[in-house]
């Protein structure tokens, strides 16, 4: 992200008017290797296909603020690695993370992971490391210190069902879990801030919010998610894109001011139900509309989400969730100037 998409978005989420509105893609491995014309193995496993797929998108896309920007990742495996996890690498799949904890019995030998050494994390930084001096020369910086949330580990570490029942059935074990989960990525924020001076975001990713009552979430997320974002950065920007109404007007009381979600609910009645008090990144259809239909398409419904907002501060205008697989560059353009003209 270059310095003055930093200052535009800081704007936006001040709620100052940015014209023409901002536009903004979190993107990832589901979309850029294959847009770029590599397979997924290839985008993980080659430092330098990765960082020229990535400076091909913001060359191509320069009106485009990317989250969190040369986001160095090993798709679901990279957090759930750390703890252990047997990691599958199909050559154009998304990976997959297997589970460490088959019973709850099993969380209290779960060992505590060391971020500078454990699983795939080293590799995650020091890609970064040795990018990052052509991604300054780029005239961007590293924004954000990234990670999966504490509910979404937890889910690939035992498993969505076998964790969410245990909520419910052993809550001091579930409890326990993401004690240990949040400890840990209390020191993996930390270790990426500590690594790259230019971090003043965090950018958390967790997706079984969506899946949970709201006493649920108060019990089980929003301690762990209020103590991650409890530190001195200015952007706190959470992901979601499983459903959320239940969810959103507690979004506030985890100290978040920038929100990226699905598109179940609109963005009118986001900011509704959360008082316009965080900076909604959203939220056309991803997969039916921005990636399975054709440029004219695009542009009428993005037209549509656009004439749609009662207000237009604290806007930047996105896909509902992350960029999907098989977006099109064609696309990606026709949205961009239904936005902004």
């Amino acid at each position: 992200m270059t310095d003055q998409q930093w200052e535009a978005l800081l704007m936006v989420i001040k709620g100052e008017t940015v014209a023409p509105m901002p536009v903004g893609f979190v993107i990832d491995c589901p979309w850029l290797p294959n847009w770029y014309g590599i397979r997924i193995l290839d985008y993980f496993s080659n430092d330098q296909l990765w960082l020229d797929a990535n400076l091909k998108a913001i060359n191509d896309f320069p009106e485009v603020i990317f989250l969190p920007g040369f986001w160095s990742e090993f798709g679901m495996c990279t957090e759930p690695s750390a703890f252990g996890a047997r990691c599958t690498f199909p050559d154009n799949e998304f990976p997959h993370a297997h589970r460490v904890i088959k019973s709850a019995d099993d969380i209290d030998d779960l060992p505590q992971p060391d971020p500078s050494k454990d699983g795939l994390l080293p590799f995650m930084l020091n890609r970064l490391k040795l990018a990052q001096p052509k991604i300054e020369a780029a005239g961007h910086k590293i924004r954000f210190a990234v990670a999966r949330g504490p509910l979404n580990i937890a889910s690939y570490l035992m498993g969505s069902t076998e964790f969410l029942t245990m909520m419910m059935m052993q809550p001091d074990k579930a409890d326990n879990l993401m004690k240990k989960i949040t400890t840990f990525l209390k020191d993996w924020l930390t270790l990426q801030r500590e690594t790259f001076p230019s971090i003043d975001g965090i950018f958390l990713l967790d997706d079984i919010i969506g899946f949970m009552g709201e006493p649920e979430f108060r019990q089980f997320g929003l301690p762990y998610f209020k103590e991650l974002y409890d530190e001195n950065v200015t952007v706190k920007f959470l992901h979601n894109d499983a459903p959320c109404r239940v969810s959103a007007p507690i979004l506030p009381e985890i100290g978040i001011n920038l929100f990226n979600m699905g598109f179940d609910v609109s963005l009118s009645e986001l900011k509704e139900l959360t008082q316009n008090q965080i900076t909604m990144l959203g939220n056309l259809p991803p997969r039916d509309v921005l990636a399975g239909a054709d440029a004219a398409f695009v542009s009428g419904k993005t037209i549509e989400m656009i004439d749609a907002l009662k207000d237009r501060t604290r806007i930047i205008a996105s896909c509902g969730g992350g960029m999907p697989p098989d977006v099109s560059s064609e696309n990606i353009k026709a949205f961009i100037k239904a936005v902004q003209g």
